[in-house]
């Protein structure tokens, strides 16, 4: 672990350790798991909580692109049903694919570097 301090935004969207910024997050390639802990530096990612973050922010950000693009193409040229649905449904996919493992990431490091833990109720 060097001296100096990682950006969350660094870590996170580079699916990297929030701590060291060296680190993988997840296990492998193409899954949304979570490593026990870093490689590199060994911190423990017990602390991860995440939850529905993720999927919730690119429902909202491909929605608000896809729609507008469907819209944009659609006044301007026309285009029969068929070619929304050839065009569309593979670029949503792709995306909503491409941009859920470093939306969680970003949540993880940002959840990090901002020391946000599970709270518990007094009464409990």
């Amino acid at each position: 672990m060097t001296g100096q301090s990682v950006s969350p935004y660094s870590a996170g969207l580079r699916c990297r350790c929030p701590r060291c910024g060296e680190g993988q997050l997840f296990r492998g390639g193409f899954t949304l798991d979570l490593r026990a802990e870093c490689d590199r530096c060994s911190l423990s990612y017990g602390f991860i909580d995440t939850g529905d973050g993720p999927a919730v922010f690119v429902i909202m950000l491909l929605g608000f692109a896809m729609l507008g693009g469907a819209l944009l193409l659609e006044f301007s040229l026309h285009p029969p049903i068929w070619v929304h649905a050839l065009i569309w449904v593979p670029v949503t996919l792709a995306l909503a694919f491409g941009m859920l493992r470093p939306l969680k990431a970003l949540l993880v490091a940002l959840q990090f570097h901002h020391k946000a833990s599970q709270s518990t109720r007094p009464d409990e």
